[in-house]
C-alpha cells in the first residue's frame, strides 16, 4: 500500500530563477525504509520539508503530494501535525522546553491529548528509548546524542505513520550515530514505521535501506535497491558517497556483485586479493616545525561547583599541522577550541599562541591575521541579508584591506566554488553550503591559525574531496589547522596527527595511519574491512592501491 505519493513536484525559492526541485516523482510504500542522498544543495532538505506542510519553505510549488491517498492541502491539521514526524539536523534547533519530561509531552499537550494518555505514552517512550536515567534533567545539560534521541522519542510519542529525518547523525560521534541508526532500523523492522532518511554518512544506512533515492541538481536520477543504485553510480562522481565496501569494489576491475556491508567487503577482499596478504601502507612521521599552540596543564569548568570539563590538558600543535581531535559528544573537544580561541578562560594552566601567553594579547590583536574559529553552528557568523553583504563587512573590518574588498571576495568565492551563493540569504542555504560560505568568510581575514568545529557537517563526499584539497593548499601556505570532528574518514584523509579526547584530556595521538590502525571503534570503514589482510590501510584509495600492486 502506498503511503506517500509525489507527482511532478517542482519548487522554486523566492527571487530565484533556477528551481530547487525539478519534476520529482516517487512513491513510498507503507513500512519502507528509504534513504535520500545527493550533493549539498541538490534539494534534499527542501524536498523533505515540503513533505511536512507545517514546515514547508515559502516559494512557488507545482505538482502533487498525497499522504494515505489524501492530497496534502486537504489533510486536517491534527493529521498533518501528528502522523508525519520530522527530526531535524541540529538537535538544539528542535528542543523547545527546559526539561526532558516536558519535551516528551510537549507535542501531545499541543494536540490536546488527555493527561492520562500523555503520561502513558511518555512513560512508554522514555522506557523504550532508555531515557529514564535522565528523565528529569534539563535539556541543555544533555549531550548531542542524548538530545537527538530525545527529539526522536518526542516525535514517536505522537505515533507517526511516516518519519522524516534530515541528516540526524551529522553532529553525533560514531558510536552515538551507530546507536541512533540501530534504533531507526528497529523502529522500522519491528514496528513497521515508514522512514524517509536524508543522510550523507551512508556507511551504516545504505545496506539496511529497502530503497535508495539520489538527487542531483534538483532531479531524481536514481531510485532503486541499494545494490542496483551502487552499480548505477559506479562511474558517477556520486560513487564517492557509497559505503567503503562499494567504493573499493568500484575502484577495482572485478566482475562480481557489489558488496555493501563491511562483512561483504572483507569477504570480497579475501576472495579476490588474499594473495596480497601482508602488503602494507608505509607510515611516515611528519616533520614538525616550531609550536604555534602550547597548552600546559589546562583545567576548566563552566561553573564554580560544576565538574571539570578539561583536566590537566596538554596540547602542542606546530606550524602547518592539521591536528584533528576526535571523541564522544560531551568529551570536551569544543570546550578546548573555545579555550584556544580565548572565548573561555581556564582557571589553571598555561596557554601560548605563536609563542606569546594568551593574556598578553591586547584587545582584538589575537584575531588580526592570526587566529580565527569556525563554530559548530555556522549561522552564528551571518547577520546580513545576503552572503555577499556579510563578506563585505568582514573584509572591511581588516585595517590593511587596501580597498580590494570586491576583488578579494570574488577571488575566494571562485576558489571555493561559492560564487552562485553570494546573493542568497544565508538561512536559505543547505547545511553544506552554509559551512563552505562560513569558512570563506573566515579565510577573508587571512588567519595563520584556523580552528574548525565540525567543518564537514552537512557536506557530501564530493564537497569533502574539494575541501580536502583546499586544506592541503592552506597547509602548504603555512596555515595551522586544529579540527574537532566526528568524521573519521575525513580526519584520516587530511590530518597530520589525530588525537582521541576522553574525560577532559587527550589519551592517544599519532599519525592517521598509526592512530586509526590501532583503534577498534574510532577508525575508518576501510581499516575494518582490510584488517588481517593489509597493514596500516585506512583509506579506500590505499586499499585499492594495495590490491592493484603487482
Amino acid at each position: 500500500m502506498e503511503l506517500l505519493q509525489v507527482e511532478n513536484l517542482t519548487f522554486t525559492y523566492p527571487k530565484q530563477t533556477t528551481p530547487a526541485l525539478q519534476d520529482v516523482s516517487f512513491t513510498i510504500a507503507d513500512g519502507e525504509f528509504v534513504v535520500l542522498c545527493g550533493a549539498s544543495g541538490c534539494g534534499k532538505s527542501t524536498l523533505l520539508k515540503l513533505l511536512k506542510r507545517e514546515i514547508a519553505p515559502h516559494g512557488e510549488k507545482q505538482g502533487n503530494i498525497r499522504f494515505s491517498g489524501v492530497a496534502q492541502s486537504e489533510l486536517d491539521e491534527r493529521t498533518g501535525a501528528g502522523t508525519i514526524g520530522f527530526v531535524a539536523q541540529n538537535p538544539d534547533g528542535q528542543i523547545v522546553t527546559d526539561k526532558v519530561w516536558h519535551e516528551l509531552a510537549f507535542g501531545l499537550e499541543n494536540l490536546g491529548v488527555p493527561a492520562p494518555v500523555i503520561r502513558r505514552r511518555v512513560g512508554e517512550m522514555a522506557s523504550y528509548f532508555g531515557i529514564q536515567g535522565w528523565y528529569h534533567q534539563a535539556t541543555d545539560a544533555l549531550s548531542g546524542g542524548q538530545k537527538q534521541m530525545l527529539n526522536l522519542a518526542g516525535v514517536m510519542t505522537m505515533q507517526p505513520k511516516l518519519l522524516l529525518l534530515d541528516e540526524p547523525t551529522s553532529q553525533l560521534d560514531p558510536i552515538a550515530a551507530d546507536h541512533f541508526i540501530d534504533t531507526l532500523q528497529k523502529l522500522n523492522r519491528e514496528f513497521g514505521l515508514t522512514i524517509l532518511l536524508v543522510e550523507h554518512r551512508l556507511e551504516e544506512v545504505f545496506p539496511i535501506a529497502d530503497r535508495i533515492m539520489v538527487l542531483e541538481a534538483g532531479k531524481l536520477i536514481c531510485n532503486g535497491t541499494p545494490g542496483a543504485v551502487a552499480a548505477q553510480l559506479r562511474d558517477h562522481p556520486m560513487s564517492r558517497c557509497l559505503p567503503s565496501a562499494a567504493r573499493i569494489w568500484a575502484g577495482l576491475s572485478v566482475d562480481c556483485p557489489c558488496p555493501l556491508t563491511m562483512r561483504e567487503g572483507k569477504d570480497f577482499l579475501h576472495t579476490h586479493f588474499s594473495h596480497r596478504k601482508g602488503a602494507a601502507v608505509p607510515v611516515h612521521q611528519p616533520i614538525l616545525e616550531q609550536p604555534v599552540i602550547e597548552a600546559e596543564g589546562i583545567w576548566f569548568r563552566y561553573e564554580k561547583k560544576s565538574p571539570d570539563v578539561l583536566r590537566d590538558l596538554h596540547l602542542t600543535v606546530c606550524r602547518g599541522e592539521v591536528f584533528s581531535l576526535l571523541g564522544g559528544n560531551g568529551a570536551g573537544k569544543t570546550t578546548t577550541l573555545n579555550i584556544l580561541a580565548a572565548l573561555d578562560r581556564p582557571y589553571a594552566g598555561k596557554l601560548k599562541i605563536q609563542g606569546k601567553p594568551i593574556g598578553d594579547y591586547s584587545k582584538n590583536s589575537l584575531y588580526r591575521r592570526n587566529l580565527t574559529m569556525l563554530p559548530q553552528n555556522p549561522q552564528a557568523l551571518f547577520l546580513k541579508q545576503t552572503v555577499h553583504e556579510d563578506m563585505e563587512e568582514i573584509r572591511k573590518s581588516i585595517p590593511d584591506f587596501n580597498g580590494q574588498v570586491e576583488r578579494t571576495i570574488q577571488f575566494f568565492a571562485e576558489k571555493y566554488a561559492i560564487s552562485h551563493l553570494l546573493e542568497k540569504h544565508p538561512y536559505d542555504l543547505s547545511g553544506g553550503e552554509l559551512q563552505k560560505c562560513a569558512l570563506v568568510k573566515l579565510l577573508l581575514t587571512k588567519p595563520s591559525i584556523l580552528l574548525l568545529d565540525e567543518p564537514t557537517k552537512g557536506m557530501d563526499a564530493v564537497s569533502k574531496a574539494q575541501f580536502a584539497k583546499q586544506i592541503a593548499e592552506l597547509q602548504a601556505e603555512g596555515v595551522t589547522i586544529v579540527m574537532v570532528t566526528h568524521d573519521v574518514e575525513f580526519a584520516a584523509q587530511v590530518s597530520t596527527r589525530c588525537a582521541l579526547f576522553f574525560d577532559g584530556e587527550i589519551v592517544s595521538a599519532g599519525t592517521p595511519n598509526e592512530f586509526f590502525s590501532d583503534h577498534h571503534f574510532y577508525t575508518t570503514a576501510a581499516s575494518r574491512i582490510s584488517r588481517g589482510l593489509f597493514d596500516n590501510a585506512i583509506l579506500c584509495d590505499e586499499v585499492i592501491t594495495l590490491c592493484d600492486e603487482k
